[in-house]
């Protein structure tokens, strides 16, 4: 069984003051962006966690073959919507990358990255580390899934993560690859680096 994706696009955005996962960057929204990596990264299947605006949400991921999952706890914090994501996946899965939608500089590439990591090492997760902070995507073995959907309190994975820190594998990225668009601010860094990117 190859390596699942889960993308979690379920949130409230109460920072940004609407909904950031359906802004547009680089002619799509967020979160099209975001599946669209991990399909083109290798995952198989790709479960995306929806809540916030569902349908709008679900509307912009058309022609894609990913899963929707749809989390009604998603009110509840990110770890809701982890645990349906986990839930969704065929019982046969070995391992999957969790993704956020809202992580416009994450791509096909880095994804493929995490995958031969993974096959390379027997460490029970494989975490991105940009400049030396470590944030999504991760990778999590399947021994890793019952602590992920049962742990207490916010931050699950990141919690798993510092639990297990000593044990991972991990992928360097560059330091400007690190960027949530949680604020208009962050949405208008992406965009005009975007376009420099592309002008290129």
């Amino acid at each position: 069984m190859g390596t699942a994706g889960i993308v979690l696009a379920a949130g409230t955005s109460t920072r940004m003051g609407e909904n950031k996962v359906l802004l547009r960057v680089g002619g799509e929204a967020l979160v099209r962006r975001a599946v669209r990596a991990a399909l083109e990264g290798g995952l198989e299947p790709v479960v995306v966690v929806l809540g916030h605006e569902a349908s709008r949400v679900g509307a912009e991921l058309a022609g894609l073959p990913c899963r929707i999952v749809s989390n009604p706890a998603y009110a509840s914090g990110m770890n809701t919507s982890l645990e349906a994501g986990l839930g969704a996946l065929p019982g046969e899965t070995t391992s999957a990358v969790v993704l956020l939608a809202d992580m416009p500089f994450v791509d096909a590439a880095m994804v493929r990255s995490l995958l031969v990591q993974g096959g390379e090492s027997d460490a029970p997760l494989v975490v991105s580390r940009y400049g030396g902070v470590m944030a999504p995507p991760t990778l999590y073995r399947r021994s890793l899934f019952a602590e992920l959907r049962h742990r207490e309190g916010e931050g699950r994975g990141r919690e798993v993560v510092r639990l297990h820190e000593a044990e991972a594998a991990f992928v360097d990225f560059p330091p400007q690859a690190l960027l949530d668009v949680d604020v208009a601010e962050d949405f208008e860094r992406a965009k005009a680096r975007l376009a420099g990117r592309e002008a290129r």
